[in-house]
């Protein structure tokens, strides 16, 4: 059981040893009540090719990060509220099996394991850690939640318009609403999505028409209607995707390329076998 892991030894020595992989570059993990259920890596879909990637599981976060170098040193570490986390299992698809989504309010996206097996076994306990978080804290589950981006691979043309083709000059963005592949002129409006920033994001143009109608009629066609939130696109902020910028390192080795290790979890409660 994950209360028996909370004040012991080696859960603390566990902790301690992801901060150090972190370095000064990630934040501190140590808080009370905290435990580490388990860890390994996954291949997560990301805006320009599949890259292999480490996950941490705790009983209140997830937390990965780039491979710098295995189980020594990782970087680029992001860490997700397991209160705004929802999973959904994918169907598999040419080489890329034994999938699912990690859905949030702020961010989306894919990752795979190397068997059906460890699939199930990261979704049950993550799915787990997920329902005890809920019921102590007594909160519901978040019912909005981010679109998964389209990777650019997947689209040549602008899925909008279906016309202007991608090149170096004429570069891809994406729609921070529905994930969409995009060209600049069909995706040259924001919209404020307090979920995922406080500026307002790129949207497409669909979608900048449909929340500008939702707008409206929350407002029921009031005069104070305004467009406030409304601003051209001057820059491209929030726009990459920070999984993308480690090129020259390991980290960015492709789905075929990258050797999956199993993955251990510490907690006793899941149906699932322990190493």
């Amino acid at each position: 059981m994950v209360d028996r892991l909370v004040n012991s030894e080696a859960n603390a020595r566990r902790i301690s040893m992801v901060e150090n992989c972190f370095g000064s570059s990630g934040q501190p993990l140590a808080v009370p009540g905290r435990v580490l259920v388990g860890e390994g890596v996954l291949t997560k879909v990301c805006r320009k090719r599949p890259k292999a990637r480490q996950f941490f599981l705790f009983n209140d976060i997830l937390v990965y990060g780039n491979i710098v170098i295995n189980k020594k040193k990782y970087n680029k570490q992001h860490i997700i509220p397991l209160e705004e986390v929802k999973l959904e299992s994918l169907e598999d698809e040419g080489q890329l099996r034994n999938g699912w989504l990690i859905r949030t309010a702020s961010k989306s996206f894919a990752v795979y394991a190397a068997t059906s097996t460890e699939k199930q076994e990261w979704m049950a306990h993550i799915n787990k850690c997920i329902g005890d978080l809920l019921r102590k804290s007594g909160k519901k589950a978040i019912a909005e939640h981010a679109a998964v981006w389209v990777p650019d691979a997947e689209a040549a043309v602008c899925m909008h318009c279906k016309k202007n083709q991608f090149t170096v000059l004429n570069r891809r963005h994406h729609c921070r609403k529905c994930g969409a592949v995009v060209c600049g002129p069909c995706s040259n409006k924001r919209y404020l999505l307090p979920n995922q920033s406080s500026k307002p994001l790129r949207v497409c143009l669909n979608c900048y028409d449909e929340l500008s109608r939702q707008k409206a009629q929350q407002m029921n066609n009031s005069h104070s209607y305004k467009t406030s939130q409304i601003v051209p696109p001057a820059d491209s902020s929030g726009e990459e995707d920070s999984d993308d910028d480690d090129e020259n390192n390991r980290s960015g080795q492709s789905f075929s390329e990258t050797p999956l290790e199993q993955p251990k979890f510490y907690r006793d409660d899941v149906n699932s076998r322990n190493r």
